[in-house]
């Protein structure tokens, strides 16, 4: 019998519903899946790359993202890590702020960050071993864009993005969703002479018009082109005075609500 060799970690790309992202975690021979909210796209990745499930990682309590738990663990009972505040049933290791784990079967460790505001017990993992930096963070931040506000306040939100913004710059950004091209216009609409902005959206573009994934972004692309990392930049405070969006003056927490409030309709 031939052993599987073991490689360095990889992240594998798993498209599901519409335009989520499930993203699995591998050695080559073990493998972590973060917030599989469909089981049969997951399984049909695992069984192509002769992967064996050793854990599930969750972020928050949304069906499409928890969806695929229950048919996964009906075929391989594995630990189910998440939120302790998130009202998720069946997870076997409940996470908090600033807690450290292994994740079973690999040589990785995570750090939580609670990043409240699309869910009120929402976390993101970021990765504490040595080596690449890499950050799950579900729905809180999305390249060029950030989650809606389902139950959290416009401070708890801003809180939670400056906490992710705050990690080094070539952090890779494992977000859930392929809404680049469409956050990227909102950008444009705010902050039309941020030249990186047009040179992002130009390379995006490219990207979906050959149905490639745009993440995972980075951190530092984040800080140069992401509305919601930028609220407190001029220009994007005189584009929502300028729309009627917002009064002058106003601080940055009413920046920042202001700004969600505007792509919620845009």
């Amino acid at each position: 019998m031939t052993i599987p060799s073991r490689q360095d970690l990889s992240v594998l790309t798993v498209p599901a519903f519409n335009d989520n992202y499930l993203w699995i975690i591998h050695d080559g021979v073990n493998a972590a899946v973060v917030d599989p909210g469909d089981a049969g796209p997951v399984r049909a990745a695992l069984a192509a790359h002769g992967l064996a499930l050793t854990c599930i990682l969750l972020t928050h309590h949304h069906a499409d993202h928890i969806g695929g738990v229950p048919a996964l663990l009906a075929h391989t009972p594995v630990p189910v890590f998440g939120p302790r505040h998130d009202g998720i049933e069946g997870i076997t290791q409940a996470l908090d702020e600033g807690d450290r784990f292994t994740v079973p079967g690999l040589d990785l460790q995570f750090e939580v960050l609670e990043v409240p505001g699309h869910t009120l017990g929402h976390i993101a993992y970021v990765r504490s071993t040595p080596g690449a930096h890499w950050l799950f963070c579900g729905d809180t931040l999305f390249a060029g864009g950030c989650g809606r506000l389902f139950e959290g306040t416009p401070g708890q939100m801003a809180a939670s993005l400056a906490k992710l913004a705050a990690l080094p710059d070539d952090t890779l950004v494992y977000c859930a969703h392929e809404y680049t091209v469409a956050n990227l216009r909102f950008a444009q609409a705010v902050e039309p002479d941020n030249k990186g902005l047009a040179l992002r959206m130009r390379d995006e573009t490219a990207k979906r018009g050959t149905h490639l994934p745009t993440v995972p972004s980075t951190i530092g692309l984040e800080r140069g082109t992401n509305p919601f990392l930028r609220c407190t930049e001029p220009g994007i405070v005189h584009s929502l005075v300028k729309a009627g969006k917002l009064q002058a003056g106003a601080s940055p927490v009413e920046v920042f609500a202001a700004l969600r409030e505007w792509k919620n309709v845009f």
